[in-house]
């Protein structure tokens, strides 16, 4: 692969930024604009076009042909309402500069595998999405340079390879924080698995959030899982029924938070009169539970967009400024959430 394709690759991803920024709108409506799709204003895609032409970009039909036309995402599964979003943010994002996403799992095919098939098609580099890597894929990553970025992996990966994620521990504390403020003393949660560094940190932030109130943090309305919705619905169940059950559960994920809300049905509690559910990411689903979930925001659109950005850096030979990336979370508030009965 040319050194002059990675240049320019990197080269238009950075204009498409600015000309976001200059004409006020997100990238995904400048893609839009790129690609010719109609669901755009006539007032914004004269402005964006404008811009684009004053600036001297060159759309992906036209680019020098020595440039890379495939990125590698893998997952470990394409089956939860998370990775569906962070899914749709590196596909738009790659759309932006012309780059085709060729998508896995890790649940037939290791990474090890995808490292090589990288290599075999030409492809610009990889983006790994909450996946264990073992330590010979860490060295092999390092040892060869491989443009390799991770996305809230499940382990603690080496620090030379690029990590991006979001603000778990501090997300995390502001969502209890509310349900304190609501007048919860009584909060427990379906947390995520404690090797799971993002897991990891959002449990942390939970336990901030109740000792700064004075709250003794109790193990036993306290349960982990992976970010699964059976696994959730199980968890939830088990804390539901203990003796002294909390009024007010949070929940790692969506997807454990989709569990909660069915472990509260089949107790016959109802949402949030007996129980106040907050959950974690707020994808999709988040907005169309039943009813819809208070959730902090992972803001997956940009996720996409730094995990893509940072792997033209690495395409290019150029470290990232930082390999540690943490996103900035936002609380979202809906009807899953409510002050104890009684108060």
């Amino acid at each position: 692969m040319k050194v002059q394709g990675k240049a320019h690759l990197d080269a238009q991803y950075g204009m498409l930024t600015s000309i976001a920024t200059e004409a006020g709108v997100s990238l995904s409506t400048v893609s839009k604009v790129v690609h010719r799709r109609r669901d755009v204003s006539s007032s914004t895609r004269d402005r964006v076009e404008e811009l684009l032409a004053r600036h001297g970009y060159v759309r992906p039909w036209d680019r020098d042909p020595a440039t890379p036309r495939q990125m590698v995402a893998v997952f470990r599964d394409l089956s939860g309402p998370y990775t569906l979003e962070v899914v749709r943010g590196i596909v738009d994002a790659a759309g932006l500069i012309g780059m085709e996403v060729v998508t896995g799992t890790t649940s037939m095919r290791p990474i090890s595998h995808w490292l090589r098939e990288c290599v075999n098609v030409g492809a610009l580099g990889l983006i790994v999405v909450i996946s264990m890597l073992t330590e010979e894929d860490q060295r092999h990553i390092v040892e060869q340079k491989l443009p390799v970025v991770l996305v809230d992996p499940l382990s603690t990966p080496s620090l030379d390879i690029p990590c991006i994620g979001v603000t778990n521990w501090s997300g995390a504390r502001e969502a209890v924080q509310y349900l304190l403020e609501l007048g919860h003393t009584r909060v427990g949660m379906i947390a995520g698995r404690s090797h799971s560094p993002a897991g990891s940190a959002r449990l942390h932030g939970y336990r901030a959030a109740l000792e700064e109130a004075g709250i003794a943090y109790d193990p036993s309305i306290v349960r982990a899982t992976d970010f699964d919705f059976a696994e959730g619905l199980a968890a939830a169940l088990h804390v539901l029924r203990t003796a002294d059950r909390p009024t007010a559960l949070f929940a790692a994920s969506d997807a454990q938070a989709m569990g909660v809300l069915e472990a509260a049905r089949q107790c016959g509690l109802s949402v949030p009169g007996d129980l106040a559910v907050m959950s974690f990411d707020d994808s999709l689903v988040a907005a169309m539970a039943c009813p819809p979930l208070s959730a902090v925001r992972q803001p997956f659109e940009e996720l996409g967009h730094e995990a893509t950005r940072v792997l033209v850096q690495l395409a290019e030979g150029r470290p990232p400024a930082s390999l540690r990336i943490e996103l900035a979370t936002q609380l979202v508030l809906r009807t899953s959430t409510a002050p104890p009965s009684g108060l």
